[in-house]
């Protein structure tokens, strides 16, 4: 298993990560979040950690029309299922297809961060708290084509 997260981390062009620091699921961002720009809005969700993972969704649209939705997932992995966590990785899918791996990687910045420099797409997408907020980007490698999110917790009923 570790040959085949080395290789994964390899194949996308991942940072390689460093050898005493592991990773750990980001607790802070479960929950649901929103933001919202005149009629524009997006969500995310994303469950607390359990058994090595948290699963999220996000959706975009403006007013009732729904532009964009996708589904996600953060995974810790262990060596043939046991021992010490080697890796971490983030998942997407677009529409519900295409899932698109992005390891992660310790890079010094603040939150979590994951790297596919094989992806057209985005290359690196990151999480981060700012006081109550989730703070969401995604960016290509040099930082070029950037899109952020600034979220905020969703209260009961706000969404209607």
């Amino acid at each position: 298993m570790r040959s085949i997260l080395l290789a994964t981390a390899l194949a996308t062009g991942a940072p390689a990560a460093a050898q005493d620091e592991a990773p750990v699921l980001p607790a802070w961002m479960a929950g649901c979040w929103e933001t919202r720009t005149g009629v524009r809005w997006a969500e995310e969700c994303w469950t607390a950690p359990r058994g090595g993972m948290m699963i999220g969704s996000g959706r975009r649209g403006a007013g009732e029309r729904l532009d964009e939705w996708e589904v996600m997932r953060i995974a810790l992995a262990a060596p043939n299922g046991d021992g010490p966590v080697i890796a971490m990785a983030f998942v997407a899918a677009p529409g519900g297809t295409g899932w698109t791996r992005f390891a992660w990687s310790p890079d010094g910045g603040e939150g979590v961060a994951f790297h596919n420099l094989a992806n057209d797409y985005p290359q690196v997408v990151r999480y981060w708290r700012d006081g109550p907020r989730l703070k969401a980007r995604i960016s290509m490698a040099d930082g070029s084509r950037t899109m952020e999110w600034d979220y905020l917790p969703i209260r009961a009923g706000s969404n209607d």
